[in-house]
């Protein structure tokens, strides 16, 4: 191949921008990587998605006791569960009538088929309302501030044995979560059609001869440039080489309006990077927007709308990675029990999670329902926190990533009672 002759100066800033690894992150959307694209054959079977809703998920506007006075005495009407128009569900807690928000009714498909289970009153157990405190809290997998900057799950992959899958863990967006920070085995991509090198095709021929060698890095970019080409070869092409969109598969549906449009094409990304056989063993992904301080009435049920049909509709498009698919939802805390002034919600603290998957023993509510009597709400205000949300992620651990290493992975637990949802 013959490649244009640069300049002196040309040559220089191309060789110390290599070396800096500049070169390197030419991709787009991508932070980190795990490569070994050869053979996904030992890689673990197991597909375990995080779902965080951040913001603060009003779990109290989406699954409630419509029968409990307190209840209803303290939100107007807009902002609570009517008894005459909730989804009524099997299998709730303590005998209690809780009923879903009808805007969830694909997710109650989902919950009849025995697939989905719901963890009422979960949460930190440190009681704090702030979104940055809590959601570091969460992605670390701790209850309190301590040392060490890892991520729950950047810590899991640490102490496993992930074979030779290609990228074991992706974000499916543009920024690298928390959760996964601390480790070199996953990536952040944002659009997996543009995770390519920008700029001049012949600039992989140049890194492959620029990168020779046993050395760390020259190892790193030739993987990275052999996941690269390896990616790109999976995407099927139009007419003008152009990569062609996703289709989704049995019959399943994602909503494509204005205020989902992002969130179902993170999840269509997603499906495709696991469809590729890349090895994909752990994933987050994120839906905000949930700090409803005002005009909830308005904004939860449209949101709600999308969130459960973009779920149902990823659900039902991984259909045939049901038996090996997990997914996990939850939000850094819920809201307070009583409305504002304003038809909104303050910070609240007890709040619900959502798992999914062919192992789950759904159709049923987990957990311990405190009540919402002012006596049993926290500070006289909030639902309470019965249920520490590392007992879900040790469950998850322990069940579906077959790990033995909790007390690392989420300090400070050394031991947790099991809900015995999967």
């Amino acid at each position: 191949t013959h490649y244009p002759i640069p300049t002196d100066m040309q040559r220089r800033e191309f060789i110390i921008g290599c070396s800096a690894g500049v070169a390197l992150t030419a991709m787009n959307g991508v932070q980190s990587f795990a490569f070994a694209p050869e053979n996904n054959s030992n890689a673990p079977k197991e597909i375990v998605i995080f779902l965080f809703l951040r913001g603060g998920f009003d779990a109290l506007h989406f699954l409630a006791p419509v029968s409990d006075k307190n209840y209803q005495d303290a939100r107007p009407k807009g902002l609570r569960i009517e008894e005459n128009e909730g989804l009524a569900l099997k299998n709730t807690l303590g005998g209690l009538d809780f009923k879903l928000h009808p805007k969830a009714a694909p997710l109650k498909e989902i919950y009849d088929s025995g697939k989905l289970a719901f963890i009422h009153a979960c949460g930190l157990t440190n009681g704090t309302r702030s979104h940055f405190d809590a959601m570091d809290l969460i992605e670390r997998g701790l209850v309190e501030k301590q040392g060490g900057a890892e991520g729950w799950m950047a810590r899991y992959l640490q102490q496993t044995n992930l074979g030779d899958a290609m990228i074991p863990a992706v974000a499916s967006g543009w920024e690298m979560p928390l959760s996964l920070v601390g480790n070199n085995l996953s990536a952040s991509i944002g659009n997996v059609a543009e995770f390519d090198l920008k700029g001049d095709k012949r600039f992989a021929g140049i890194l492959k001869h620029l990168y020779q060698g046993e050395g760390l890095l020259n190892k790193t970019a030739q993987q990275t440039l052999e996941t690269i080409q390896y990616i790109q070869q999976q995407i099927p092409r139009k007419a003008n080489n152009k990569p062609a969109d996703y289709h989704a598969e049995h019959g399943a549906d994602y909503p494509m309006e204005w205020q989902i449009k992002g969130f179902s094409e993170s999840l269509m990304n997603l499906a495709r990077l696991i469809k590729m056989d890349l090895g994909v063993h752990l994933a987050t992904v994120d839906f905000g927007g949930w700090d409803m301080h005002d005009n909830q009435n308005y904004l939860f049920p449209q949101k709600l709308d999308a969130l459960s049909r973009a779920l149902a509709a990823f659900y039902n498009d991984m259909s045939t990675y049901h038996p090996r698919l997990t997914i996990v939802a939850m939000s850094e805390f819920g809201r307070r029990l009583k409305a504002n002034k304003s038809m909104g919600t303050d910070h609240g603290y007890g709040g619900v999670a959502m798992v999914m998957g062919g192992k789950v023993k759904g159709g049923k509510m987990y957990g311990q329902w405190p009540g919402l009597a002012n006596e049993e709400l926290d500070n006289r205000v909030d639902l309470k926190v019965t249920t520490d949300y590392r007992y879900i992620l040790a469950e998850l651990l322990e069940k579906r990533l077959a790990s033995t290493s909790l007390a690392t992975i989420l300090p400070g637990l050394e031991k947790y009672e099991a809900l015995n949802f999967l």
